[in-house]
């Protein structure tokens, strides 16, 4: 192994090598290059002309039109100090050569000895972000008229033209890499709803049969009560799996998507997360008022889950033994949903993040759950046209949801 040379050494070459291809195969999907080579060659009468993806390192020829017999094909390579394309990338300065021999700067350059040239083109390629891609370059062994204001407009013309063509490829490659990201998102999106909708959901449904069926046996006083452990906990983890299914949905499938009936008994549904509330939570005292006079234009199953949440809340934070207020009211243009409860106030540093996805452990430390209940609600809300509000104090805290019913 020669010195200084390392695998380390190659994965670079590699990498490198694959990027210049890549390059290679851009200006070769480019229609537009073999008519540009084509006419360059005609109007100037140079038999040679190419574009080069000119690097630090390297000169790789990308598209040629080869009437000279020159010998270069594309992804062949010049060595980079042999060409003048090497001083063009430091200097960015076109040059413009009629004929060699006559000329004060080149006639002694290296470059025209050692390739056997007269007349000579090189016009740097610069991307829109100021990247140096290489040149649009033309060489004949005959003179010729380059140095005309005729000659160097096209040229430059060209190679701005093939800059445009190198950046819109760049463009459709970041959209096409932005279409298989979410395309991929997609798919794990679905792959992921399936998991908690069907392999999580079906293993707890056969728990709770089983603490069911167990509850219709004959069982002492220890037995029954690790059975209503088991019901319950069945119960938190169906809980914790539909706000993380809802979560799921709405971050990862754009939002909810809302499911409107004019006409759904919203009033039933709220007597029903309360009844349910006080069934499973029979030392507290919940006091309702529910009047509703006008049709609610909206997704009362959402809304439920909604209030289910706010209340959940209340019940799982305020204060034991004060009663938690619920009223339910429609005014004019606007249906009015609200939950309060005694307690301590929520620091105003976590009202700030009362809404957001995970801050259970910022806002109320040493809590169990993910903190997704009052997100999900506000989304919910959101997802209405309406907002969620809190009001937090020493005397009640009281969550407010609005919705307008036009």
């Amino acid at each position: 192994m020669p010195p200084g040379y390392s695998f380390q050494d190659t994965a670079d070459w590699r990498d490198m090598a694959g990027n210049l291809q890549a390059d290679i195969d851009t200006i070769q999907r480019v229609e537009a290059v073999p008519k540009i080579l084509e006419v360059v060659c005609r109007t100037t009468g140079m038999g040679f002309a190419a574009v080069a993806r000119v690097t630090d390192e390297k000169w790789i020829c990308c598209a040629v039109r080869d009437e000279i017999q020159f010998g270069l094909q594309p992804g062949g390579e010049l060595k980079l100090e042999t060409t003048i394309c090497h001083e063009i990338r430091q200097t960015r300065q076109a040059v413009f050569i009629d004929h060699v021999a006559q000329d004060a700067v080149y006639a002694g350059h290296h470059t025209p000895a050692l390739y056997g040239f007269e007349s000579y083109v090189s016009v740097p390629i610069v991307l829109s972000d100021g990247t140096f891609f290489g040149t649009l370059c033309a060489i004949d062994p005959r003179p010729a008229r380059v140095t005309t204001p005729e000659a160097i407009g096209m040229f430059k013309l060209f190679a701005e033209l093939i800059a445009f063509h190198l950046d819109a490829a760049d463009r459709l490659a970041s959209s096409e890499a932005i279409v298989q990201h979410e395309r991929s998102r997609s798919e794990l999106r679905d792959q992921f709803i399936a998991v908690l909708g069907h392999d999580l959901r079906n293993p707890l449904a056969s728990i709770d049969a089983g603490a069911r069926l167990l509850l219709r046996t004959p069982l002492n006083e220890k037995a029954a009560d690790i059975v209503g452990m088991m019901q319950s906990s069945v119960s938190r983890m169906s809980g914790l799996i539909g706000h993380v299914l809802d979560f799921a949905r709405g971050r990862l499938g754009g939002g909810f998507v809302l499911d409107r009936h004019p006409d759904a008994p919203l009033a039933a549904l709220l007597d029903q997360v309360i009844a349910e509330c006080r069934v499973s939570t029979p030392d507290r005292r919940i006091e309702t008022h529910i009047a509703l006079d006008r049709p609610i234009d909206g997704d009362a199953p959402r809304i439920a889950q909604l209030f289910s949440n706010i209340l959940g809340n209340a019940l799982t934070h305020g204060a034991p033994h004060t009663p938690i207020r619920v009223r339910a009211t429609t005014h004019a243009d606007t249906f009015e949903l609200s939950v309060a409860n005694a307690g301590e106030p929520i620091p105003a540093a976590a009202l700030e993040r009362l809404f957001q996805p995970f801050s259970r452990g910022a806002v109320r430390p040493n809590q169990q759950g993910l903190g997704l209940g009052l997100y999900i609600a506000s989304e919910i809300a959101r997802a209405h046209g309406g907002t969620l509000d809190v009001d937090s104090s020493s005397e009640e805290t009281r969550f407010t949801f609005r919705m307008p019913l036009a």
